[in-house]
């Protein structure tokens, strides 16, 4: 029987491990099966502009897997059962169950509203393409003068705010953070943020708290009112709770705790890659959601996976950061230079030549989701014993790399 590996999910994450697999491992051994719910890959890192009105090229994810024998299975994941090795999935088939030898996960992230009350029915997100759609349809119908309001002061926030303002000059933009804007950036970083907020008329509500969401604005936590007939919220992020629903061992806040090469803790037979994940990084601090992590999390679990199923030797190494990059419209971003435990540093690269750095950054990325294959030198290793992969996979090799 060939090994059988499942990838939950598409997204930077997903997408990547599974065409990496693709090419590490010998199609005659595995079968590789991606399961998402929708059929094209979203380009995270652009949904702001999908928002501001802008259109982004689509990426159906069967011409991306189209001759690498990935499996697409477009299909919502409702349960996992990592004890009997079980997926529960709902689609256009109806429900049904899969199973797997490994299974890689990658369901990602979405907007968490921590609970502040009005948040879910009165705000709008960013965090996934309807999300994307649905403000971008209530900015559309939006009359000139009209106020629009961003809470959260990351880099999320930062780069909706600036799209936002740059598509449509004739609303009244405002962005509200809890502390400074932009704080995990340096000085000179900030310095320019605020020469950007500036030049594109947006307001800054710093040390602004927001506690309740209504239909017409926001109330802070000093009792202000901060008006607007458009609420985006990006004050955060959670995952969904499907992980923790498991006997797999997560972490508070529901994402999988993984060893170094992005393997559970718990359970030999589950990598977990992307915002679902809970990893260390340089110095012990957990990597930070982001698609800056996502990738070298998919290279990690993807290049141990095949390493262990091939018989070689696991790649050794750390998870680390070189730049945050932000985009500040169409026309300007920010490039900060970080160490490798993504503290900012005095290096920023800002203005057009910014903007420019930023595209590269999204273009690249979104190239190595849609040419899966192309970028890995050698040939596709054979398994070491086909019948006794699941048994090594599952940790009774003795592998050392598994402990």
């Amino acid at each position: 029987m060939k090994h059988r590996i499942v990838v939950l999910g598409a997204g930077y994450a997903g997408a990547i491990a599974a065409g990496r697999l693709a090419r590490r491992l010998h199609r005659d051994d595995v079968e590789i099966t991606v399961v998402n719910d929708d059929a094209e890959f979203v380009e995270r890192v652009r949904l702001h502009q999908l928002a501001s009105g802008q259109d982004l090229p689509p990426r159906p994810l069967r011409e991306i897997y189209a001759g690498t024998g990935v499996r697409l299975r477009r299909a919502r994941v409702t349960a996992v059962d990592a004890d009997r090795r079980t997926v529960a999935l709902t689609g256009g088939q109806g429900s049904e169950t899969l199973r797997y030898d490994t299974l890689v996960y990658a369901l990602g992230s979405t907007g968490a509203d921590h609970g502040v009350p009005g948040a879910a029915e009165h705000a709008h997100r960013v965090a996934g393409k309807q999300d994307a759609l649905r403000l971008r349809a209530r900015l559309a119908g939006l009359a000139p003068g009209a106020a629009v309001l961003v809470v959260g002061g990351g880099l999320t926030g930062i780069e909706a705010v600036t799209e936002i303002a740059g598509a449509r000059p004739d609303l009244r933009v405002a962005i509200a953070a809890r502390g400074p804007v932009g704080e995990r950036l340096g000085e000179k970083a900030r310095r320019h943020l605020r020469g950007a907020f500036a030049r594109l008329g947006v307001t800054v509500h710093e040390g602004a708290e927001v506690t309740r969401v209504g239909a017409d604005g926001v109330i802070t936590a000093t009792g202000g009112e901060i008006p607007a007939e458009v609420t985006v919220w990006t004050a955060g992020f959670g995952v969904h709770p499907i992980a923790a629903a498991t006997t797999l061992e997560v972490s508070d806040t529901g994402r999988i705790v993984v060893d170094a090469t992005m393997r559970s803790v718990s359970h030999p037979d589950v990598y977990a890659v992307g915002d679902a994940a809970l990893a260390q990084g340089p110095g012990g601090e957990p990597l930070r959601m982001s698609c800056a992590t996502a990738t070298p999390m998919a290279w990690r679990a993807a290049d141990a996976l095949a390493a262990r199923l091939t018989g070689r030797a696991v790649p050794a190494g750390t998870i680390g950061y070189s730049a945050q990059c932000i985009s500040l419209g169409r026309r300007d971003g920010l490039i900060q230079k970080v160490t490798h435990d993504d503290r900012p540093t005095s290096t920023v690269i800002t203005g057009r030549a910014g903007a420019r750095l930023k595209e590269l950054v999204c273009s690249g990325a979104a190239w190595s989701v849609s040419h899966p294959t192309l970028l890995l030198p050698g040939r596709r290793r054979r398994l070491v014993a086909t019948a006794g992969a699941r048994a090594a996979e599952g940790g009774l090799s003795r592998d050392p790399a598994a402990k």
